[in-house]
């Protein structure tokens, strides 16, 4: 049987992703780290998000790039849609890690989680 392949999705000075990174590091699993600062992000990886997990938990408005958007970008954003126009924009904007395990797909720190989908 072979286990599915996992990617954990961030920037690396995010103090969220190297929380993760550690655990995952810590717990033995092999992963794959996509860097949105470097490798953008990927339209058809956020179409598997959309699909598992709801844009509004995606989509951080408590970030500081949330913050820094206008007002009016920020009205905009209103559904899965709009959702996935202002992440393919803005990366920085997707709460982070994404951490994907075949169709699991985790967002934000959750060792919990991860301990019952990962291990």
């Amino acid at each position: 049987m072979t286990t599915a392949h996992i990617t954990v999705y961030g920037i690396p000075n995010c103090d969220s992703v190297k929380k993760a990174r550690v655990w995952l590091t810590d717990h033995g699993v092999d992963y794959t780290f996509h860097d949105f600062k470097k490798q953008g992000v990927p339209a058809e990886a956020i179409d598997q998000w959309l699909a598992a997990v709801d844009w509004e938990v995606l989509v951080n408005r408590k970030g500081t790039t949330w913050r820094k958007l206008d007002a009016a970008v920020q009205s905009r954003v209103q559904d899965k849609a709009s959702a996935k126009a202002l992440m393919l924009e803005h990366a920085s904007v997707i709460k982070r890690p994404v951490v994907v395990k075949g169709k699991d797909v985790m967002v934000g720190v959750n060792p919990e989680g991860w301990t019952n989908v990962l291990l």
